[in-house]
């Protein structure tokens, strides 16, 4: 098998190895890409990010994203966010324009070291989320166990968002993937459970489709968001999003929904090594 170059980053703890396939396309079928996934065997994270060429004129590069179970993500916040960097970097720029499945996103520089990505408009019917029947998305008919009344959100990807008093009561790795599977979801769905901390804060835990409990993740901060705001939750348009990889509250996901709809995301970056995989 060829050998595979690679870099290694996170975004408050949410992990991807990232693989440039701009000059060739190199092998990943579902079973290297599990293989590569794998923490105790392989390198592990929790999406795989494949930097290709892009179809559009429009955008500079194209982001394909893989989820550690081999399936494919229609988008990845953090994931954006850390190889946007990367490809900053490369090409000396502070923006990029970036295609992806879930279309055109841009995103650039931001004060303290951070980066922003725009994430487009939140999708709030039934059907562009979707879910598999006609419902308010602002209350779908679920509950499993301790969780009930969720708000429906499509961040590319869906996300159901649960608002519970403790996040750190509910056992989300038993219901996660209950939920992730439930009939309500035909494409499976993100699930988050967030709490409320004051106006200005939200602490969120995320069980990912496809990848299971990561210590971030910014398309479900953003869907978390959009949902506290849609039911007069927070004091504004915009929250600070504790999650599980942020240290003692000091890093946190900034989202913002603007009054067009669409969801800006800020947050910390970082590069934890390059390598090459032999398998």
């Amino acid at each position: 098998m060829e050998a595979l170059p690679f870099l290694k980053m996170h975004g408050l703890g949410n992990d991807f190895v990232v693989v440039d396939a701009r000059a060739r396309m190199p092998k990943l079928d579902i079973g290297r890409v599990r293989a590569i996934a794998d923490r105790h065997k392989g390198v592990g994270f929790d999406q795989l990010v494949i930097i290709e060429k892009p179809t559009d004129p429009a955008a500079a590069v194209f982001f394909r994203f893989l989820n550690s179970d081999g399936s494919e993500a229609g988008a990845c916040g953090n994931g954006t966010r850390c190889v946007a960097d990367h490809v900053m970097r490369e090409t000396g720029t502070d923006r990029l324009r970036i295609q992806t499945r879930a279309g055109i996103l841009e995103s650039r520089r931001a004060s303290g070291g951070q980066v922003a990505v725009d994430m487009g408009p939140a999708r709030l019917d039934w059907r562009e989320i979707p879910l598999a029947r006609e419902c308010n998305t602002l209350h779908v008919p679920l509950t499993l166990g301790p969780l009930a009344d969720p708000v429906a959100t499509g961040m590319g990807n869906p996300h159901a968002t649960f608002f519970v008093a403790d996040v750190t009561a509910i056992e989300l790795a038993a219901l996660g993937p209950q939920l992730e599977n439930h009939p309500m979801f035909p494409e499976r769905a993100n699930i988050g459970i967030a709490q409320i901390v004051d106006p200005e804060t939200i602490r969120l835990r995320v069980w990912e489709r496809g990848a299971g409990i990561t210590l971030a993740c910014g398309s479900g901060a953003c869907a978390a968001t959009v949902a506290a705001v849609r039911r007069n939750l927070v004091g504004g348009r915009r929250a600070r999003v504790i999650v599980d990889g942020s240290a003692d509250g000091a890093g946190a996901l900034d989202i913002e929904w603007h009054a067009d709809g669409h969801v800006l995301m800020a947050g910390p970056v970082a590069l934890a090594f390059s390598g090459v995989w032999q398998g």
